[in-house]
């Protein structure tokens, strides 16, 4: 009987799902008005869909941003997903395919195009917004994060979609186009969604004469032949890569990408797509260039550098004038020492390497939030919701002040990040970067012992040496993102971060340069792992500004029923090094922070 009811409800259900047929096309009526992209539609996007749709995690990876996003279309493959047991091919906007019919083959399907005859279109487009349109009420909890948003690939699937979900049309979770505003995207999917001129197009894509004369500046020196410029170039770019460059006395509103190019400055660009920027770019020779950004800027992936005249003259006092610490020669490419800074970069002085981070911080932290992982739960699990950072003074580190010993611990600072992006799950649970992180922490430990016997004074702080450092910054995270602001703002929070150099790199290098957010579970799984190592090491930095007999308590309050610092040696956090600051309150974390 069971059996016969089981039966029974599987052919009803393959019943109903047989009832959803393709959805009636949508009638439009007939205009003689030309829809300008650029003029009409854009802006439309801009308002209503973009938010959403314009990053990693756009809803079937459909980016709105830009017309190339727009033709490329929606994809069924799903970008976050935390169980991927292998890494899939990436399917980056502008550089893994660049054109219709490449990204057809790597499975994207069009969501303008239209079969229906007449005055009719029934384009996936327009069938979402129709939707919308017809039932405007959302019904039920909206939870953007946690809905599995189907991705229809045609109008059978469509059918299929809104028979079940009528609820669902877009913009999801927000009230329906306005009139004007549908009228407009019907008239212009009718008319077979023109992009922009080629005029237009130039006018998106090339730079103003006055960012153009900074980038024949900037490009000069990225590509100066010599093996000094050479290294200098390639670690910039390494660190560089995700920035929304700004010529400071160019056009205003205009944003760049520094990209590595088959072509030389002067002919089209022809960028070169690795996969993470420290890989080998397979081309000899390459060229550093400028792109212009023409993809609406969005706040969750909009990391801004500023450059200038003084920054380029900084960059050359730092690193061409400065004595490195070998006679400066090129470096190849081998994967494992290309994904460790400490062994690619050796020959520059770690002094200059710290000050340019410094001199940057607000932007390096920023990448962390909004770089690859602009989808926060993949990362920012490591977050307390407030929390404040500070630096270590370059001369007060001991590690930026004694190279031979950086050199010595290199293969103790590698990161699961040289693994690439598959990981068996065997290697996903091993403790040999927790190990090497271990070793490390200890000799450091040594090493201050050795320099610092007393312990560290507050002139140990970095407090920044020009009006536009970032000594102090503050972090919030939110549900899915987090912000990074100038300065300590709100009230004290409970934890507080001390960032050295060897930590600084390596979070960028973990969470950044060497992050895959198309790489397995296990990739991600390690990278994670290894931050909470990162964390808990910050907190420990800032603890040991602090008495000695408050240190495990203020530690143990940050973690009530957290299982993290389980493996922490409390009693050597406690006799660690006494600190050289006097406190005459009761309240050291507050007092620390007002003197700074």
């Amino acid at each position: 009987m069971i059996l016969r009811v089981s039966v029974l409800s599987l052919l009803l259900i393959l019943v109903a799902a047989c009832m959803h047929g393709k959805p009636p096309a949508v009638r439009v009526d007939p205009t003689t008005t030309s829809v300008s992209y650029l003029a009409d539609v854009k802006p439309i996007l801009d308002r209503r869909c973009v938010v959403c749709h314009s990053c990693y995690n756009a809803p079937c990876q459909l980016k709105l941003s830009s017309y190339e996003g727009l033709d490329r279309g929606g994809s069924k493959a799903v970008v976050y997903k935390g169980p991927r047991l292998r890494a899939q091919d990436p399917t980056r906007l502008f550089l893994d395919a660049q054109t219709t019919a490449e990204w057809r083959e790597k499975g994207f399907h069009s969501v303008t195009e239209s079969g229906a005859e007449g005055a009719y279109n029934d384009s996936l487009m327009l069938q979402l917004l129709d939707a919308k349109r017809q039932q405007p009420l959302s019904r039920g909890e909206y939870r953007p994060e946690a809905t599995n948003l189907k991705c229809a690939a045609n109008q059978r699937e469509m059918g299929k979609f809104v028979g079940r979900k009528p609820g669902r049309g877009m913009p999801f979770g927000f009230p329906a186009l306005a009139p004007g505003e549908f009228t407009t995207l019907a008239n212009w999917l009718q008319q077979q969604t023109p992009g922009p001129t080629p005029n237009e197009q130039d006018e998106l894509t090339n730079p103003g004469p006055k960012a153009a004369a900074m980038i024949a500046k900037w490009e000069a020196f990225l590509n100066e032949d010599d093996a000094k410029h050479a290294v200098t170039a390639r670690y910039l770019y390494e660190h560089l890569f995700l920035a929304h460059l700004s010529f400071r006395d160019a056009e205003s509103g205009d944003f760049y990408e520094l990209v590595r190019s088959t072509t030389a400055p002067g002919d089209q660009i022809a960028v070169i797509a690795t996969l993470r920027p420290y890989d080998d770019p397979g081309a000899s020779p390459f060229f550093y260039r400028f792109q212009k950004i023409h993809s609406t800027i969005v706040y969750k992936t909009h990391i801004v550098f500023e450059l200038d005249d003084m920054t380029l003259a900084r960059l050359r006092e730092q690193f061409i004038e400065t004595e490195w610490l070998e006679t400066p020669h090129r470096i190849g490419h081998e994967a494992k020492a290309d994904a460790n800074p400490f062994v690619t970069y050796a020959q520059i002085p770690p002094s200059v390497r710290y000050q340019f981070l410094l001199d940057n911080v607000e932007y390096i932290i920023r990448t962390f939030i909004r770089g690859p992982v602009c989808k926060g739960q993949i990362a920012l699990s490591v977050i307390h919701d407030h929390f404040w950072v500070m630096f270590v003074d370059p001369k007060a580190d001991a590690v930026v002040q004694d190279p031979k010993f950086l050199a010595a611990q290199a293969q103790n600072l590698s990161m699961s990040i040289e693994q690439g992006s598959n990981f068996t799950l065997f290697k996903a649970f091993s403790n040999k970067y927790r190990k090497r992180y271990s070793d490390f922490y200890r000799a450091k430990g040594q090493l201050y012992d050795q320099t610092n016997p007393d312990g560290l004074g507050i002139d140990a702080i970095w407090r920044g040496e020009r009006p536009r450092d970032s000594p102090a910054l503050t972090v919030y995270r939110h549900f899915d993102s987090a912000s990074v602001h100038k300065g300590v703002l709100g009230t004290l929070p409970r934890t507080l971060w001390v960032i050295d150099y060897a930590q600084l790199e390596r979070i960028y290098y973990s969470l950044v340069a060497g992050f895959d957010v198309f790489g397995d579970m296990s990739h991600q799984l390690n990278i994670r792992r290894y931050m909470d190592f990162l964390r808990i090491e910050g907190e420990l930095n800032f603890l040991e500004f602090m008495p000695q007999e408050v240190r495990v308590p203020m530690l143990q309050s940050w973690y009530i029923g957290d299982k993290a610092i389980a493996n922490v040696d409390h009693e050597a956090v406690r006799s660690r090094r006494k600190t050289r600051v006097t406190f005459e309150t009761d309240d050291p974390k507050r007092e620390f922070v007002e003197r700074i």
